[in-house]
């Protein structure tokens, strides 16, 4: 299997993983963001954990590979892990020169928007006008 397949399969396994995981999606936040700095670069990820899959991704690369691995497949793996986990997914680069620096902010900004946006809340409601966060 080649990389492309390899990185899209991982977001996909993870992000059906992450959706079995929250269920209804009873008593979250919902909502989750970071901005994260790593050494020159500055990166933004936010999170709406909705029921509808979607990716937003505004994160240029300076450089098109690191050692073997294609850097276009950062945005490949977020959206194959937004649309099977069925959320909204934005990820925005300020600024930053170093693209191992960039990949590094962006995985740990995901990593801090999803773990605010799974939260409990304190109830068990879940948080939708509609009642439910199905797309």
């Amino acid at each position: 299997m080649d990389g492309h397949h390899t990185v899209e399969d991982a977001g996909l396994c993870l992000g059906q993983a992450i959706k079995k995981a929250l269920g209804e999606k009873s008593g979250i936040n919902r909502y989750g963001h970071a901005i994260i700095p790593m050494d020159d670069a500055l990166v933004m990820v936010a999170v709406d954990l909705s029921g509808r899959g979607h990716l937003v991704f505004d994160a240029p690369m300076p450089a098109t590979r690191i050692g073997d691995f294609d850097t276009e497949l950062i945005e490949e793996f977020m959206r194959a892990l937004a649309i099977n986990g069925e959320f909204n997914l934005h990820v925005r680069l300020f600024y930053g020169k170093n693209t191992h620096h960039i990949i590094e902010a962006i995985f740990k900004a995901l990593a801090r928007s999803l773990k605010m946006a799974i939260a409990r809340d304190g109830g068990e409601d879940i948080p939708s006008t509609k009642g439910t966060l199905e797309g």
